[in-house]
Parts: structure tokens; C-alpha cells; sequence
């Protein structure tokens, strides 16, 4: 088994707003190994993005621990974390907001690599913006071009090849594939799973489409509310689900067949639980058709039922 590259422990993320506070990440613990892909899956508002962005140090934690290669980085002074940061990158959701207009391709490229001083002369970086372009896919015709002259993929490409550029071992992919068309979302996912290959790169991939993470991930942690519900392989995970809010997941996954068009789709009732301060007990339970009153008496945790397989419903 490959040794534990990024590991939290009771990770957690509160935002002041005029109700209380906002419970976005809540006693979050989750592992990735060297070399895998831990895919974080839930609908929208879960906080699986500010998972990931707490886990970099872009938003800073209320409480917990992140480790790093085994270095709790959460407790790194700016100095140290500066020179970290270059081991952990993220790919945006959106590559034409994420992009500067005014740039072009070579610079927008360049730009890590000349702010955090890899090199010494111009020559050198754009000897290797031009590596990093042949690496992700980008054409050398396309080095004078701006954002706005190229399609989703190629905007894609190239945050990918700013990620890339001060050779991380750690990359937060943030829904990097659910602003494009379908055909470019395979040639993404494939270029990032060939890179991963090459460079022995660890992923923590965000998504909330299952038929993406499934194609991906190694592991895969399912987000509620800002808690973990459940984490398995995902091989695991899509034979035997075990909380109520996976099987719903999976449940409305499309099936590209005639002879299913007639099956019934068990629909979620109730309101969704507010995470400005909530109350104990399971965040999932006003919608959970196993529901009793013990699952609103206090808060689950996440407990491990077999191998590899955790989940929080105490009805498991």
C-alpha cells in the first residue's frame, strides 16, 4: 500500500454570516496515498470545494489537523508555507475566470514559474513553458493566443500546465471538467490520468457527477453538509453503497438503456438541513426514509464497517 500523502483529522470550516456560523466542513477525516486519486462527491453547497481549498491553506481551517507528507501544515508560518505551496497545486472549476484576458498562453504559463523564481533567465522559462505546453496538449502555434480566442479544453490545458509547472505532488482538481462539453470532459480526464501516470501525481478530484468519479477515483469520500458521510473504494461504493444518501446518488445516475426507462427512482422528500448552526444529530436524517429518533439524539461518526468501508448512518 502506498504511504499516506495527505491526511486530515477532525478538519473543520466555519464562516461567520448573519444567522451564526455556516458549518461548511465539519470534523472532516480523510486519507490520500502517493500515486491515487481520492474523488469527493456531493451536490452543490455540500463543501466539498472548500474542503479541498482548506486542505491548501486558500481558506484558513476554525479547527483540526492537516498533514502534509506528515508535517501538520496548518501550523507552517507564511514563510514556510510559501515554498510548501509549490508541492500543492489546484486546477479551478472555470478555466476562463481562473485565466487572466490580458495574457496570452506563454505568459499565462510562465507566470508561476517566473513569481516563484524557478529560473534565471527568460530563455529557461519559456524553454519550458513550451515543455509544459507539448505536455498538456497546447499546440506552439498557440503560444501568442488569448483566452478568449480559444475553446473550454484548450482553457483547460492550460490551467492544467500552470499546475504542473512547479512540479507538485499534490493537486486539488476542482470540478475541472464540469464546465465542458462531454467529448472534451474524456479528453481531460484522460490527459489528467495519463499525467498522473507519468509524474506519480496524487489527486483529490471534485466532482459532483458519479459516472466522472467512478472513472477516476481510487477512493471516494461521499459529502453531506460538510461531513463525510461515507468513504470506500470506489469499486466498493458503487456495489454496495451503505448510507441512504449514496444509494439516492446512485440511484439517479442515467442509465443509457430503453429496457430501464420504466424503472422507479425513489425521490428524496423533506427540506434540506441548514448548516448555520446546526443541531446534533445526523444532517441527512429530515430527508432519510430509515429515519428514527435515534438518529437526531446525537451527532454519528464516521466508523469503519469492513475493510476500507466507512460510513456514519448508525442504521448500518
Amino acid at each position: 500500500m502506498p504511504k499516506i500523502l495527505v491526511e486530515t483529522k477532525g478538519l473543520k470550516k466555519y464562516f461567520n454570516v448573519a444567522k451564526g456560523l455556516l458549518h461548511a466542513v465539519d470534523d472532516v477525516n480523510i486519507r490520500i496515498h502517493e500515486g491515487q486519486t481520492l474523488g469527493v462527491v456531493g451536490e452543490s453547497g455540500c463543501g466539498k470545494s472548500t474542503l479541498g481549498r482548506v486542505i491548501l491553506r486558500l481558506l484558513e481551517a476554525t479547527g483540526g489537523e492537516v498533514y502534509f507528507e506528515g508535517v501538520d501544515i496548518l501550523k507552517n508560518p507564511k514563510k514556510v508555507m510559501s515554498i510548501e505551496r509549490r508541492k500543492m497545486q489546484i486546477i479551478f472549476q472555470d478555466p476562463y475566470s481562473s485565466l487572466n484576458p490580458r495574457m496570452s498562453v506563454q505568459e499565462l504559463i510562465a507566470e508561476p514559474l517566473i513569481v516563484n523564481k524557478i529560473f534565471k533567465t527568460k530563455a529557461e522559462v519559456y524553454e519550458e513553458v513550451a515543455n509544459l505546453m507539448e505536455l498538456v496538449g497546447l499546440t506552439e502555434r498557440l503560444a501568442g493566443a488569448y483566452p478568449h480566442e480559444l475553446d473550454g479544453g484548450r482553457r483547460q490545458r492550460i490551467g492544467v500546465a500552470r499546475s504542473l509547472s512547479l512540479k507538485p505532488k499534490f493537486i486539488v482538481c476542482d470540478e475541472p471538467v464540469s464546465a465542458l462539453d462531454v467529448s472534451i470532459q474524456a479528453q481531460i480526464l484522460n490527459l489528467l490520468m495519463d499525467l498522473q501516470e507519468e509524474m506519480d501525481l496524487t489527486y483529490m478530484f471534485i466532482t459532483h457527477d458519479l459516472s466522472v468519479v467512478k472513472h477516476i477515483s481510487n477512493e471516494i469520500a461521499v459529502m453531506y453538509l460538510g461531513k463525510c458521510v461515507e468513504l470506500a473504494s470506489s469499486k466498493e461504493l458503487f456495489t454496495n453503497p451503505l448510507h441512504p444518501y449514496t444509494k439516492a446518488l446512485l440511484a439517479a445516475i442515467p442509465v443509457p438503456d430503453t429496457a430501464m426507462r420504466n424503472r422507479t427512482i425513489e425521490v428524496l422528500k423533506g427540506e434540506v438541513t441548514s448548516p448555520v448552526n446546526p443541531k446534533p444529530g445526523c444532517r441527512f436524517a429530515a430527508r432519510c426514509p430509515q429515519a428514527t429518533e435515534e438518529c437526531t439524539a446525537k451527532d454519528p461518526i464516521l466508523r469503519e464497517i469492513s475493510p476500507g468501508h466507512f460510513t456514519e448512518c448508525i442504521k448500518v
